[in-house]
């Protein structure tokens, strides 16, 4: 990924936070024999730099080619807008603006390898409803469901854990405008319909000055 250093996020904190608010990963690999990309749910344990556990179905590709530990790449995308030369003061002054992107994004580089274990993969689907079920005044649970419909659901499943051994960010927010530049993107983004523009808004008047 290319990273001009006024936009690149070193802290691993940081990152893992990014990784918690959007968990819906894409994993990219070429195990299969050429690239392919996954996209899924993760749930991040903190041991090193961090692991990554998810699962696949059974019949999916990765699982039936794969031959022993595999070096993947997982993105997680947090939020994004396009960005308007409108929006810019200095495209009154010298119409020397072009429209961007403002986006936040984080590259887990690890190992991948599979987990066949049901006590392992139960424990898992548990992490991973509490995650995004905790919120909700009615959570929830995988016991809600029968226990021989769950059971078989987990025979068509696979477990599978990353060990991070990389981790680069990337937060382009208008660092590199100028302050009413930045002011007039942060508000037009407020404005925008895009119901990402809000968080992104706030992305700019929090880091953009950095």
């Amino acid at each position: 990924m290319f990273q001009p250093p006024v936009f690149r996020e070193d802290r691993p904190d940081i990152m893992h936070d990014l990784m918690r608010a959007h968990p819906f990963a894409t994993i990219v690999s070429s195990a299969t024999g050429g690239l392919s990309a996954d996209h899924v749910p993760l749930v991040l344990k903190m041991d090193g730099m961090g692991i990554l556990q998810g699962h696949l179905a059974a019949a999916n590709p990765l699982f039936r080619h794969a031959d022993g530990p595999i070096e993947v790449l997982a993105i997680f995308q947090g939020p994004q807008s396009y960005i308007t030369p409108s929006w810019s003061p200095s495209k009154k002054e010298h119409g020397k603006v072009v429209p961007t992107w403002n986006y936040v994004v984080v590259h887990a580089r690890g190992t991948f390898r599979f987990i066949r274990d049901t006590d392992w993969l139960m424990a898992h689907l548990h992490d991973l409803t509490d995650q995004q079920e905790s919120h909700r005044p009615a959570p929830w649970a995988v016991s809600d469901a029968p226990d021989d419909f769950v059971a078989r659901q987990l025979r068509a499943l696979v477990g599978f854990e990353i060990a991070i051994t990389d981790l680069t960010g990337t937060w382009k927010v208008s660092q590199n405008k100028q302050d009413a530049d930045r002011a007039g993107v942060e508000f037009g983004l407020r404005q925008d319909a895009d119901p990402q523009s809000a968080s992104v808004s706030e992305l700019v008047k929090v880091r953009g000055g950095d």
